[in-house]
């Protein structure tokens, strides 16, 4: 892709001297003494550097830079003048331009800046393009149903998604699309180009939870040899999303309830109050009622989340969504997959429908995924799909395994265990990891390791 230079400078050499030199190396350059006629040339153009002289016989440097900056906010400007002074750079640098060079300069310098100054303009519109796709992969219609449920909880999250909401607390089932709800709600609103971070509240001990939320100080514990941010930091001006809220421990219920109320905190170690604009997204698939009664969830930090509540509707009660996203899926992994399948057969539809999906849309896919896998033809059958229950009569069957003649693989066997142990705990980790006699972080390490997260 060829490199557009717009060089704006009422000094004839020094026109003619940055021509050579970048046309030298490939770039295509347009030249004007004037700012009038620079801006009519801009209008609708895209240009990757603008070299801008500040004094032009018509207007300023910093009137000319005002008008790009509405135009095209990625491209970067380098400023050129004769009279340097502390307030006009000051004023450039406001005003969005990437660098400020006083005359007379030395060419190599101002060509290395000029090297810096593109790649900043590469960065920008990589990071404007990634946004475009985000945006397009987290857009609203990116959630398949069409149940009326459905349709009421899209109106709710474009509605909170437009707002100035600072906290939303998303309830369901596990496995019906918390985190993708609180993406497109990131996605969808004037936070989208700021950070969107997650972590799911039961994937560390208390003491790094409490250091991946809040930061901490160089020295507040033993291996804290150096300062360090923490998601809430990090998420400034954007949106923080807390899995599995509901299993927070106590203590950290305390300081999360601190923030949502001052919307300040202290690193672990610090002293010193650290102010962030963040939107918290809170989601759990807890009885969150039971586990208050029990004492086991802060009444008060319950109310303070709850401020816009959303609940996503199970699988089972959303009709022929199921339908509807099994035809997805089967569109999307057989794509992925390279596989020629263009249908699913009536008696396949049956099944799923009979179903009451534990594991909900999660649980889904994850059938979906193993019938494409298995399919022999173009048409996905009652026989290719593999429900949970049926593996429920397969863990009976493995607790009483011995190893055969031939040998077995054992990468297979565990991936299958794990599956099982999901799929009869509606995909609860917790209660999949005591299932197979293993603590949470091991078990999520063979979820990672065996590729199934």
């Amino acid at each position: 892709m060829t490199i557009r230079v717009l060089i704006i400078e009422d000094e004839k050499l020094i026109r003619w001297s940055l021509r050579q030199k970048f046309e030298a190396r490939g770039y295509e350059v347009r030249e004007f003494e004037n700012g009038t006629k620079a801006l009519q040339a801009f209008d609708g153009e895209t240009y990757d550097l603008i070299m801008l002289d500040y004094k032009l016989p018509d207007m300023t440097g910093l009137d000319i830079l005002r008008n790009v900056r509405e135009t095209d906010s990625d491209v970067v400007v380098t400023m050129m003048t004769a009279f340097s002074s502390i307030e006009n750079a000051v004023d450039a640098i406001k005003l969005g331009a990437y660098d400020y060079v006083t005359k007379p300069f030395d060419m190599d310098e101002l060509l290395r800046t000029a090297d810096k100054a593109l790649e900043t303009t590469k960065l920008r519109r990589e990071v404007r393009e990634l946004r475009k796709h985000l945006q397009h992969e987290y857009g609203v219609d990116r959630i398949i149903g069409e149940h009326p449920k459905m349709l009421e909880l899209f109106d709710v999250i474009k509605r909170v998604a437009s707002s100035g909401a600072s906290t939303v607390f998303l309830r369901g089932d596990s496995g019906t699309g918390k985190d993708l709800v609180a993406r497109v709600i990131h996605y969808n609103s004037e936070r989208a180009p700021r950070p969107f971070m997650n972590i799911t509240c039961t994937a560390l001990s208390e003491s790094l939870l409490e250091s991946e939320l809040f930061g901490h100080e160089k020295g507040a514990f033993t291996d804290a040899k150096t300062t360090k941010k923490g998601l809430f930091e990090l998420s400034d001006g954007g949106t923080i999303f807390l899995d599995e809220v509901g299993d927070m421990p106590p203590n950290l219920q305390a300081k999360l309830l601190r923030f949502l109320e001052e919307r300040t905190f202290r690193r672990v170690g610090g002293t010193s109050e650290l102010s962030v604009d963040v939107r918290v997204i809170a989601a759990t698939n807890r009885d969150i009622d039971k586990a208050i009664a029990e004492g086991k969830f802060r009444s008060d930090l319950m109310f303070r989340l709850n401020v816009i509540p959303i609940y996503l509707p199970p699988l089972r009660d959303r009709g022929d969504d199921v339908r509807l996203l099994a035809r997805h899926f089967v569109a999307r992994l057989s794509t992925e997959f390279r596989k020629p399948i263009t249908r699913i057969e009536d008696a396949a539809y049956e099944k799923l429908g009979a179903y009451p999906w534990p594991g909900n849309v999660r649980e889904l896919r994850n059938v979906i995924e193993r019938a494409v896998l298995l399919c022999k033809g173009d048409t996905v059958t009652a026989d290719d799909i593999v429900l949970g229950r049926l593996e429920s009569k397969e863990s009976s069957a493995t607790s009483e395994f011995t190893l055969p003649a031939e040998g077995i693989d054992l990468h297979q066997l565990e991936a299958n265990l794990v599956r099982q142990a999901l799929a009869r705990t509606s995909n609860n980790q917790t209660h999949a990891a005591k299932l197979l006699g293993l603590s949470r972080d091991a078990f999520r390490y063979r979820l990672e390791k065996l590729g199934i997260l």
